[in-house]
């Protein structure tokens, strides 16, 4: 049986509490801080762009596949509608389930760990070759974080064009 110790506040020491240096600490200070950074986290990254991470995680070739989830992929090919039109993706269920196996039997494909070394990988072995929407997604994947970053730095950057004095301005002037 461990007997926690009693918490003592450095400002009155004085004073009796029932709070436990286990409570103080994690309870107070660090359930404080993480509620801090999920909320700033969440200000950060709306829920567009939370579910495009999870998809894109979900051809995360990390631990021979673990996180592949066929249905999230789908729904990012869904978000890209001008990428993969209807009848590219009901081809591309198939083609999803049959190359991750194919790239699983092959051994030349063991300890990859992210997206990139798994798109080279595909290319040098001709496996781009059978599945080509899957090598697209692929390549959509490995553009979608530099497109989307370009694009949030654009916005930030207005801020510095779009002064108070434009934002004034009228007919009048």
């Amino acid at each position: 049986m461990v007997i926690e110790a009693v918490y003592v506040d450095p400002k009155n020491r004085r004073k009796k509490t029932s709070i436990t240096n286990r409570q103080y600490y994690v309870v107070n200070n660090f359930n404080t801080v993480l509620d801090m950074q999920i909320q700033e986290l969440g200000n950060r990254f709306n829920e567009v762009i939370t579910n495009l991470l999870i998809y894109m995680s979900s051809l995360s070739p990390c631990l021979n596949f673990e996180a592949f989830d066929k249905l999230n992929l789908l729904k990012l090919a869904e978000m890209y509608s001008c990428d993969f039109n209807f009848d590219e993706k009901d081809k591309l269920i198939y083609e999803l389930g049959n190359s991750i196996a194919k790239v699983k039997e092959d051994t030349r494909l063991d300890d990859l760990n992210v997206v990139s070394e798994l798109a080279k990988n595909i290319v040098e072995t001709r496996i781009h070759i059978d599945f080509p929407l899957v090598y697209r997604l692929i390549k959509l994947l490995l553009v979608l974080p530099v497109a989307t970053t370009s694009i949030e730095r654009s916005f930030s950057s207005m801020k510095h064009l779009k002064t108070h004095l434009r934002n004034r301005m009228g007919d009048g002037f």
